[in-house]
């Protein structure tokens, strides 16, 4: 079965943030934030930890609503892969399981996978190198494991806009080119990446770089 991915979907996946003021109690994060990103590329948010990267990104996802200003993302349908330490390990799901749950938001709580949702997992199994471990509880699979399958389970959602926080913390050297590869392939077909990383390699092949620590696109 041939896999489809997100051709032509990024005009949909335009993000504009204007003046936005956030912060937590005690600890504002951003002041006038003012940036956008292109549609259909890979996006590096960088800087040093505490200057807001992954909050950034749960503003983008509108899990978090900024104090002023506006975030404007032009996508309903946005796939968001938190860091692996937000995800406890104790979660009582397979591997597999848990890589079908990123189908429930297409299927809904009711509806049963078909041969469509089976065969963007299975794609996304092979190609993360989790196929073997399919059975074996989260909880049981190594920190690097975890972030291949977190990352397996946003794929598998096929959305016009990917979020990844730390995509490639935990992996090694030839698993994290392997995602980065993917990366690289998604924003060809048409999704727009935005990928919080300290990974330089990630960073190189980025198509555009957005520093937190001196705010604008590079």
């Amino acid at each position: 079965m041939t896999i489809i991915f997100n051709k032509g979907t990024s005009a949909t996946a335009r993000i504009d943030v204007s003046a936005v003021d956030f912060g937590y109690p005690g600890m504002p994060v951003f002041r006038g934030l003012t940036l956008s990103v292109t549609p259909g590329a890979v996006t590096a948010v960088v800087g040093a930890n505490g200057s807001g990267k992954s909050t950034l990104l749960s503003l983008l996802a509108g899990a978090l609503r900024p104090a002023a200003g506006r975030v404007h993302v032009d996508a309903r349908d946005i796939a968001f892969a938190v860091q692996r330490s937000a995800v406890t390990d104790s979660f009582p799901v397979t591997a597999g399981e848990a890589v079908m749950m990123g189908r429930w938001r297409r299927l809904g709580l009711l509806r049963r996978p078909k041969a469509d949702d089976r065969a963007v997992v299975e794609h996304w199994l092979t190609e993360l190198g989790l196929s073997d471990l399919r059975h074996r509880a989260l909880g049981e699979l190594s920190g690097g494991q975890r972030q291949r399958v977190l990352l397996a389970q946003a794929f598998v959602q096929q959305a016009p806009l990917l979020l990844l926080d730390e995509p490639t913390t935990g992996l090694d050297t030839d698993s994290a080119g392997v995602v980065i590869g993917h990366l690289r392939r998604l924003a060809g077909e048409g999704t727009t990446v935005v990928t919080a990383t300290h990974d330089p390699a990630v960073v190189q092949t980025a198509d555009h770089r957005i520093d937190l620590d001196r705010p604008g696109p590079h």
